[in-house]
């Protein structure tokens, strides 16, 4: 005898086939969630790590520009050393040039020749003084012009001046006499001479 069910079938089915959906549904929303969750989880760790090595570069480049600046003072310092250390040595080299170049003053000096004042400011010297007339103090600008210690004597000024005789009861004219003012360079034998060691090798 055939088997006639008499239920609401198509309903039961359609129940079962609802309640499977929502399970599936929440299984995969469950899934999703995890997903989402592990990538979300997975990128926060690669951003901390990034986070951490940027930190590290950043006090690793903080303490490189500590060093780069002790290193940019002392190349300050050093070069300050240098500076000293070469003007000691100049002054050094230039100590027993001073007592060649006074003696060369007095050997250069003519008769009838006398100096007032003498200014030296590095190499540069100005000579003041009084002369007997213009052949001398030309005389004067020969020999400096000769000698080993001096060069390009320069006349600035040369004037005349009228001094009274100073022998009491001599009669006659005032003396004439001419004030100069000339420039002359001092010959700095050691630069010279490095020079000259430098072009003969």
């Amino acid at each position: 005898m055939p088997h006639i069910n008499l239920l609401p079938w198509r309903e039961e089915l359609r129940k079962r086939r609802n309640k499977e959906f929502g399970v599936m549904s929440f299984v995969v929303a469950a899934l999703m969630a995890g997903v989402v969750f592990v990538v979300d989880w997975h990128y926060q760790q690669r951003i901390d790590f990034q986070e951490s090595r940027n930190a590290f570069l950043e006090q690793q480049i903080a303490a490189l520009d500590k060093k780069i600046k002790e290193i940019q003072d002392l190349d300050r310092e050093k070069e300050r050393l240098l500076a000293r250390m070469r003007i000691i040595q100049q002054l050094q080299s230039s100590r027993p040039e001073i007592v060649h170049v006074v003696d060369a003053i007095v050997k250069t000096l003519p008769d009838g020749v006398f100096y007032t004042q003498i200014q030296q400011k590095g190499s540069a010297i100005n000579m003041k003084g009084i002369a007997q007339s213009n052949a001398r103090v030309s005389s004067l600008m020969r020999q400096l012009e000769a000698s080993e210690w001096f060069t390009d004597p320069n006349l600035l000024e040369i004037k005349a001046v009228s001094q009274p005789r100073s022998t009491p009861g001599e009669q006659g004219s005032d003396i004439k006499l001419s004030n100069f003012d000339l420039n002359v360079t001092q010959v700095e034998k050691a630069k010279k001479e490095a020079q000259e060691a430098e072009k003969s090798s």
